[in-house]
């Protein structure tokens, strides 16, 4: 297949600069029609940019691109949906209070004034859902709708606006196993019908599940498209790092330590005065790590608030070795030695117009060394900022520049070595590894492990289930602020878990 008229979308010497950075460095990626076509890639390597250049969010600096061997200029969302090309973020676009008719047909000219034809809207939409066998209600309220739910919205706009190059950015983040199998089987009936999907991830579970073919990209260069049915996880991930990644992380049996963490009974209260934790009891052990699983938003984010003290509870006792710390403040309880993996990196885990040795000390500046009185003692700050630096392999050019100039996945290693370096008695790990590349992903569960092996108890809060089951010792599954139960050895089943998650029981099994 060599011929032009074979290729959907022609991407020739793309290139895309940022201040300080090549984003895309000269990429040539061809499509094929018909096809799902995975771009796979550490963080930092350009694909997302390069899949918003094709959707005209931002504009090439160089290069050429081609829809159906025609060169075209995509300046705009707008422009690129004219050629048939749509786009399904990694965050939904979608408007929560409004239904799922509404959310399809805003922004179009349809879509304005108070005498829209619903009904001529509503037969269109069920036509679309039942040719490509989706489900949904067109009258239903988006907020009502599951995650997985709710990317069929997204799909079924684009659907909708008669897309036949369809891109998705990290697809699967917000859904459970069972939510990512019915997605794959949606993605497999659109191609069959005439759709050509690029699919953005950094799963390679998914490459190899659900691809055609796979392009494989490194520091803003294309270093190889091949068949998937050729490849393997292995290649792939070294092809993505440029080394060999351990996969099979060696885990120790666990041994139980004395109770570390005892949690009675909490209520915490979302940011709009809505309950997020209803009741929730558990233990956590020293020597273990308890594994959080659920979909975003069903209190993952407040419970570990209020165990850093970020949020007070309405309700509950919270204990630290047999201290009652339900009331500390966030100091007191870093003073316990709790280290803190916030989800929000920038609001809450840096301080961007602080350089990267000062947000390296920000959890211990007012020790010794780094402090002799009220002075800070800058040749100690340099040499740790040096040591965590290397120790972390934070790609940054100098320990004393603004931090927030860095990428998210070089923040989270500073976030990182800063929390892990104190010897924590308790770490509160949320999405410890989001953002990161396969080698520092490897480098952080290995971390995690070794802090385990020291008698740290670890709370692991993580949508990467993958993640959960091969670190956790025991994993609890959250549903609604409520536990749905703890799940450890043999019952830790992906099966299992993904119905949990979705509020279901196992097979009638009791909690």
């Amino acid at each position: 297949m060599n011929k032009a008229e074979d290729y959907a979308i022609e991407l020739r010497r793309i290139v895309k600069r940022f201040p300080g950075v090549i984003a895309n460095n000269g990429i040539d990626l061809k499509i094929r029609r018909g096809e799902i076509h995975c771009l796979l890639g550490e963080n930092g390597a350009g694909k997302t940019t390069l899949m918003r250049i094709l959707y005209g969010l931002y504009q090439p600096d160089q290069g050429e691109i081609l829809v159906n061997n025609q060169k075209i200029n995509i300046s705009s969302p707008r422009i690129a949906l004219q050629h048939h090309i749509g786009m399904v973020h990694q965050h939904f676009k979608l408007v929560p209070t409004l239904s799922v008719e509404e959310n399809i047909i805003l922004g179009l000219d349809e879509g304005t004034g108070p005498f829209t034809n619903f009904r001529k809207v509503r037969k269109r939409i069920s036509l679309i859902a039942n040719q490509y066998g989706l489900s949904l209600d067109p009258r239903t309220k988006i907020w009502q709708l599951a995650g997985g739910k709710q990317q069929q919205v997204e799909i079924l706009k684009a659907l909708y606006r008669e897309v036949e190059i369809l891109i998705m950015d990290e697809p699967t983040s917000v859904l459970t196993p069972q939510e990512v199998e019915k997605l794959f089987t949606t993605l497999r009936f659109l191609v069959k019908n005439g759709l050509t999907i690029i699919f953005i991830t950094h799963k390679l579970d998914e490459v190899m599940k659900v691809s055609d073919r796979v392009t494989v990209l490194r520091k803003g260069k294309v270093i190889a498209t091949i068949p998937t049915q050729e490849t393997d996880k292995e290649t792939l991930a070294r092809l993505m790092v440029g080394r060999e990644v351990i996969f099979c992380l060696k885990k120790n049996p666990v041994k139980k330590k004395e109770k570390i963490l005892e949690v009675k009974d909490l209520h915490v209260l979302n940011d709009r005065g809505l309950p997020a934790v209803c009741g929730l009891s558990f233990e956590l052990y020293g020597g273990e790590i308890l594994g959080i699983a659920g979909v975003s938003g069903n209190g993952q984010n407040e419970l570990a608030e209020v165990l850093t003290g970020l949020r007070k509870l309405i309700k509950g006792e919270i204990y630290l070795d047999g201290q009652d710390i339900t009331h500390c403040s966030t100091r007191e309880i870093n003073k316990l030695k709790v280290a803190h993996i916030p989800a929000e990196r920038i609001r809450v885990g840096i301080v961007p117009t602080l350089s990267v040795s000062e947000n390296l000390i920000l959890n211990k500046y007012f020790y010794s060394p780094f402090s002799r009185g009220e002075f800070l003692n800058y040749k100690a700050i340099k040499e740790n900022a040096q040591a965590m630096i290397s120790e972390y392999q934070i790609l940054t050019p100098h320990y004393q520049i603004p931090v927030r100039i860095l990428s998210g996945g070089n923040i989270q290693k500073i976030i990182l070595a800063r929390e892990l370096s104190c010897d924590p008695r308790m770490i509160i790990a949320m999405h410890p590894t989001y953002g990161l590349d396969i080698g520092a992903t490897e480098q952080v569960r290995q971390t995690l492990l070794s802090q385990r092996e020291k008698g740290a108890g670890i709370l692991l809060i993580s949508e990467d289930l993958e993640e959960i089951i091969s670190l956790a010792d025991r994993i609890m599954v959250m549903f609604g602020g409520k536990t749905m139960g703890i799940l450890e050895g043999e019952n830790i089943d992906l099966e299992r878990i993904g119905l949990m998650m979705a509020g279901t029981k196992y097979r009638g099994e009791k909690m």
